[in-house]
This record gives C-alpha cells, sequence and structure tokens, in this order.
C-alpha cells in the first residue's frame, strides 16, 4: 500500500470513527442537561417565561415512506413533557398554556436551506387560558421581534404541516366582546363520517366542491357567557387541522343555546387556518329575530318567536368585506310561514343586508311586535322591555333606532295570504324595505284589503331626536260587502271607502308620533248600512250606544259618510263630520286627542220628516279612546250642525273630499257627491 493510500485510508477511518463517535453521543447524550439553555433562550424570544418541566429526549427513526435513498435516512424525533408558558406581566394569571407531552419530528435535510420543516406536531392534554383585556391586549399575541431593533429578521424559515392532539381544555376570558367560554375537547373514540352527520346528499355536493372532507374525530363541550349572554352548548370537530392543505374541508358540527337562541350547525370551513370560507347547514330558532343584534350585529325586528333552516355559505375575505349568504331557507315567525335568501355583506362604512322574503300563509297577529301592538305577556316572552299601560290604545314600545345606523338594508316582503279573522278581510302584503345611515323608508307598504288597496308610503328617520316619521297613506276601493261580509243588508252594497292620510310627527314609539301628529286625513264612504248589529261585529260598543240612540235596533242606509279631520300636535279636529242616511243627516264636531288619547265629539242628528224620539237632544262621545263614554248632552238639539254649514266652514273640506268620490259600482249614481256639491257650494243639504 502506497503512502498516499495509507493516508487516505486513515483519514477515511478517522471520518468514520469520528461520525461514530458523533452519532454514539448524539443517540446517549442527555439532552436534559440543555433545557436550562433552551428554557431561557425562548423564552427571551417570546418575552415571557417558557420551561420545559419534564423529560427532554431525542429519538431517532427513519421515515420510510420518504422512499428510495431517504427511507434510510435518520430523523429526529423530538419529546418533551410537562411543558408551561406563562402570561405577559399585565395578566394576574400566571400560567397561559400548559402541555403533558408534546412530540415532532423534523426532516433533517431541509437544514440545510435554513429552512425547519416539523411535518406534525401531536400535543397531549393541552391546555389554555386566553386572555383580552378591554383596552385590546391579548395574552395569544405574542412578540417575536428582537429586542435589538438593528439586528437583522433571521433567514430561517418555520414551516408546521398538521396539528393533532388527544383532548384539551380552552378558557377565553374577552372583556371586549363580554365573554367568557370553557370549552373541553375529547376524542370521540371512533370516527364519525361525515355524511353520518350531514346526510349523503350534502357530502356528495361538499366532496363536489373541494376535497371529501375528514371525519368528525373530537367532541366538544362549551360553557359560559357569550356577549353577556348565557351560553352553553356540543358540537364535534374533525382530528388533524391541515394547516397548510387549504383545500382539505375541516368538519364542524355544533348545537349551541345563547340566551333565547338556539344554533344548530353542520358543515366545513375552508381554509380553516385562515378562516377562509363557510359551508354550513345553519338552523336558528328564539324568542324574537331582534334578539340576534347583540350576538351579530344584524338589525333585525321584534318579531314573534321564530324558526329557520337553511343553507349559510361565507367568503369572508372579499375585497368589500366577509360576504353571508343565508339561502333558501323556510321556517316559521309565530304562526306564519317563512321563506326566502339573505345575503349579508361586511362592507363599509356599514354593512349592508339584501334579500327578499315570502310567506305564502301569513297571520296578521305576527306583525304586531313590529310596532310594539302585541300584549305585555308577548312582549316579556319576546325579551321586550317596554310595558304597555292599561289604559293605553296606542303603543307606547319605542323603536331601536341606535341600531339603524350600524347597518343599511334593502329587503323586499311579500305576504301571499293574510289569514285574519273573517270580519276584517285583509288579503295580502307586499313592501319593500330600504334601510339607509339611520333612515328607514317602506316604500311602498301596500294592503290588498276587501277587494281594494292600501297603499303607504312610510319615512323614518332615526338619526333625529327624537325619531321624524311621516306618513302618506291611499285607500281605495273598499267594497263595503267585503269589509262587512258578516253583515246582511251589506251584501247586497255597491258602495267603496276611499281615503287619504298625510301625517308627520316626532317621537321614538307609535303612541309618540301619533301624539305630535301634524297634517290631514280624509275618508268617504258611499251606499253603505249601519246597524247596533253593525257596531257589535266592529267590537264598537259606543258606537253601538250611539246608533241605538239614534235608530234603535233597525238597519239604516248610509247614502253616504265623509270625514275630514286636521291634525296638530297630536289633536285631530273634525272639519266637516257627517253621515246622509235615509232617516236623518248626522253632523259630528270636535276632536280626538292622540297625545292623551281622548275623544271629546258631540252628535248632531237633523231628522228627514220623521221626528224620532231617538233624535231630540244631541249625543255626545267623550273619554279614553280605550273605554269611551257616550250619552245625552242636555241642551236642545242644534239645528243644522250648529250652524257649522251655514258659517261656510265646511266649504274647503267638502271640495277637497271631492276628489276621493268613485264612479259606482252598480246603476245608481254615486251617493256622495251631490251632497259633498252642496256644501261645497255653502248650502246646507235639505233634510226630508
Amino acid at each position: 500500500m502506497t503512502r498516499t493510500s495509507k493516508t487516505l485510508t486513515s483519514i477515511f477511518a478517522s471520518f468514520l470513527l469520528l461520525s461514530a463517535v458523533l452519532a454514539f453521543i448524539i443517540v446517549t447524550f442527555d439532552w436534559n442537561r440543555i433545557k436550562p439553555t433552551l428554557n431561557a433562550k425562548v423564552s427571551e424570544a417570546l418575552h415571557r417565561p417558557f420551561a420545559i418541566n419534564g423529560n427532554l429526549a431525542v429519538l431517532w427513526r427513519r421515515e420510510p415512506d420518504q422512499g428510495g435513498w431517504r427511507a434510510w435516512l435518520p430523523w429526529p424525533h423530538f419529546v418533551a413533557e410537562d411543558l408551561s408558558l406563562g402570561n405577559p406581566d399585565w395578566s394576574k394569571d400566571k400560567q397561559m398554556a400548559t402541555l403533558k407531552r408534546v412530540e415532532f419530528r423534523l426532516a433533517p435535510l431541509p437544514l440545510l436551506l435554513r429552512q425547519v420543516v416539523i411535518p406534525r406536531v401531536d400535543l397531549t392534554e393541552p391546555s389554555a387560558g386566553l386572555q383580552r383585556m378591554a383596552d385590546g391586549r391579548a395574552n395569544w399575541t405574542i412578540d417575536l421581534a428582537p429586542k435589538d431593533e438593528k439586528a437583522e429578521p433571521s433567514s430561517w424559515v418555520l414551516d408546521i404541516g398538521a396539528i393533532g392532539f388527544d383532548k384539551g381544555h380552552v378558557t377565553l376570558d374577552d372583556q371586549t366582546l363580554k365573554t367568557r367560554l370553557d370549552v373541553l375537547i375529547d376524542p370521540l373514540g371512533k370516527p364519525i363520517p361525515f355524511s353520518d352527520i350531514v346526510g349523503a346528499g350534502a357530502a356528495k355536493k361538499a366532496a363536489e366542491r373541494s376535497n371529501a372532507p375528514q371525519d368528525y374525530v373530537f367532541a366538544l363541550k362549551v360553557t359560559g357567557r357569550y356577549k353577556d349572554q348565557p351560553l352553553s352548548g356540543t358540537g364535534k370537530i374533525g382530528g388533524l387541522l391541515a394547516l397548510q392543505d387549504a383545500s382539505l374541508p375541516f368538519p364542524l358540527q355544533a348545537d349551541m343555546r345563547i340566551g333565547s337562541t338556539t344554533i344548530a350547525v353542520a358543515g366545513i370551513l375552508i381554509d380553516p387556518r385562515n378562516l377562509g370560507a363557510l359551508d354550513l347547514r345553519l338552523r336558528l330558532a328564539g324568542t324574537s329575530l331582534g334578539n340576534l343584534y347583540p350576538l351579530t350585529g344584524v338589525t333585525l325586528p321584534d318579531t314573534p318567536a321564530y324558526a329557520t333552516d337553511g343553507h349559510l355559505t361565507a367568503t369572508l375575505h372579499e375585497p368589500e368585506g366577509a360576504r353571508f349568504h343565508y339561502e333558501d331557507f323556510n321556517g316559521k315567525i309565530g304562526d306564519s310561514d317563512i321563506h326566502g335568501n339573505l345575503t349579508y355583506v361586511a362592507s363599509q362604512p356599514r354593512p349592508k343586508l339584501t334579500g327578499a322574503l315570502v310567506s305564502s300563509q301569513l297571520l296578521f297577529a305576527d306583525l304586531a311586535p313590529l310596532i310594539g301592538a302585541d300584549s305585555n305577556a308577548k312582549q316579556k316572552a319576546r325579551g321586550g322591555d317596554s310595558k304597555q299601560p292599561a289604559d293605553k290604545v296606542l303603543p307606547v314600545e319605542e323603536f331601536r333606532t341606535e341600531r339603524w345606523r350600524t347597518m343599511d338594508a334593502d329587503v323586499e316582503f311579500t305576504g301571499k295570504r293574510i289569514v285574519q279573522s273573517k270580519d276584517l278581510p285583509f288579503t295580502d302584503l307586499y313592501t319593500h324595505l330600504v334601510l339607509d345611515d339611520g333612515q328607514l323608508r317602506l316604500e311602498p307598504l301596500r294592503f290588498g284589503i276587501a277587494g281594494g288597496k292600501l297603499e303607504a308610503q312610510i319615512r323614518l328617520d332615526g338619526r333625529a331626536t327624537p325619531l321624524q316619521g311621516q306618513a302618506k297613506l291611499a285607500a281605495r276601493g273598499f267594497k263595503l260587502k267585503q269589509l262587512f261580509p258578516s253583515f246582511e243588508p251589506m251584501k247586497t252594497s255597491f258602495g267603496e271607502l276611499n281615503g287619504d292620510a298625510d301625517l308627520n310627527g316626532r317621537g321614538n314609539s307609535v303612541a309618540a308620533l301619533m301624539g305630535s301628529a301634524n297634517g290631514d286625513l280624509k275618508m268617504l264612504i258611499n251606499d253603505g248600512a249601519v246597524s247596533r248589529g253593525l257596531m257589535e261585529i266592529a267590537g264598537l260598543n259606543v258606537g253601538n250606544y250611539v246608533v241605538g240612540k239614534l235608530f234603535g235596533d233597525k238597519d239604516v242606509k248610509i247614502n253616504c259618510a265623509a270625514a275630514d279631520f286636521g291634525f296638530k300636535s297630536g289633536l285631530a279636529t273634525t272639519r266637516l263630520f257627517v253621515f246622509d242616511t235615509e232617516n236623518a243627516i248626522i253632523y259630528i264636531d270636535g276632536t280626538a286627542n292622540f297625545a292623551s288619547e281622548q275623544f271629546d265629539l258631540k252628535i248632531n242628528p237633523e231628522s228627514k220628516g220623521i221626528r224620532l224620539l231617538s233624535l231630540r237632544s244631541p249625543l255626545y262621545v267623550r273619554g279614553p279612546f280605550k273605554k269611551p263614554n257616550a250619552g245625552v248632552q242636555t241642551v236642545p238639539l242644534m239645528l243644522r250642525g250648529a250652524g257649522l254649514v251655514a258659517l261656510g266652514a265646511v266649504v274647503a273640506p267638502a271640495a277637497g273630499l271631492l276628489a276621493l268620490v268613485a264612479p259606482s259600482g252598480g246603476n245608481e249614481p254615486n251617493r256622495c257627491k251631490p251632497l259633498l256639491e252642496q256644501m261645497k257650494m255653502g248650502t246646507v243639504p235639505k233634510a226630508g
């Protein structure tokens, strides 16, 4: 052997020996000796206490799934026990997180390229206490920047593939959300296929949209408070959280109760590391849709108890803001069915809700909570904080205008069929609701009633304090025989009711708006009939008394009824209020005070030819709207409505009411036109 060969052989042998010694040292090295240094370095990097309190070991194992010669290259498997991570100095609690055991494997070759590649991390019994203060400081925010600002950032790259764990415990104390949660995570024991939870059809669709979702592996149990409301719930989630593969759907299922609201979801998270998107079956139920506002920030009206079931999809990183679609949902609100599609975009400067809703069978009573017109018991059941006084008719529950500026809306609602008592024949409803920077518009709000239409244009400005409201209403073509279907004398009538109203007011409730109303109200009825029986049908006890005093128990034909009221600061004053019947002309004079809810009306009948004993003296209606009083005036009967017409005071009202005269539906001319023409000319209609 030459000298050169001997030298090379010696060097090679020395290298092998050195490698063997190094491998022996690495394999047999007691890694616990470096724990103090390692704990100090990590604590310095995280700017908070970190410690490996238990055993630290490195095990060398081959990775057969690597293939080729790489399968023979051993990888280091790190195992550490009893780890703890402390909280920042401002926290009252000492520890943020503890871990019974952590194990991960490190790919050796990427180290040559300054890459730390950890394909998988397994955690045993992780426990974390998450905190966020009212000023926004959060203990899960860790500053990894070096203390020396001049130091260059590290060129090393950390790449973690997947995280797995057996069971865990997480608490959350978030003062900004007024939320305290306690979450337990336990293995299910046996994985549950995704299709077993969501159904085969939904699972197939999810697989078609992306990769097949994982099985459910862990069970969740949550208790605590969310947005200061009690919360409890259970659920299931997938096993390994694929942090790097955004296309791998992560399964989620949960049944929660927050306050009076129950929420059930089942589906997938897409790109869970970045909360990229949602695709869930969503069921919602609660005592009122208005109660969702504290939980979601979505402004919805007060309603009776509801339940809905639909498909929720969301893309959470759209340029204009996160976009949520609640698609093809079905449900009930009170005893009314509800169907539709809604879209919510978390845009700036305000999020916006758009969509279309349909009810095939709408109970009129289910609309009452919209204006606080339901009973105190029902208000309490839906969480209302207003109590309707026993002596008040107009709803006093205030509109929640503070919510109107937090969101915009553009929603259409159609009630195809309104279910109501046969004595109040509402047939259908349509409205287009627009909420824009605190201004609420219903343009139009349209009801089908008794063969005619009631169309309103309503504007409420929630930016003003108090609320400013304006309403324009037009009632056209209400058929009297449909308006009072159970009243026999009206069944052959061709008469109609027409009317107009233009009112504005200030106040945060219906009672306050009407109590400050200014404007006009006009109404015209031709070819009708009246009796005590009709008053009983309408539930008007005072009307029953008045009609009984005027006409006794018989049915009386009405040629025309005309009314014109002027409103000023909630006081409605008669400018013209007259009934032309077959037996008498009846003039009504006085006020209806909507602020105090008091009537003060005087009824002056003038007999047509036949001197009825019941017409000897005027009548009055006085007292509260809730229960007015009626009686006979002690003064003698005043001729021709106290001379009102003779003074020409009704000329302008009569002229205005002529615009409401509609062509007669029968062969006879409209009975109101000649009456109003005489009044327009300043003459008194002749009795008899």
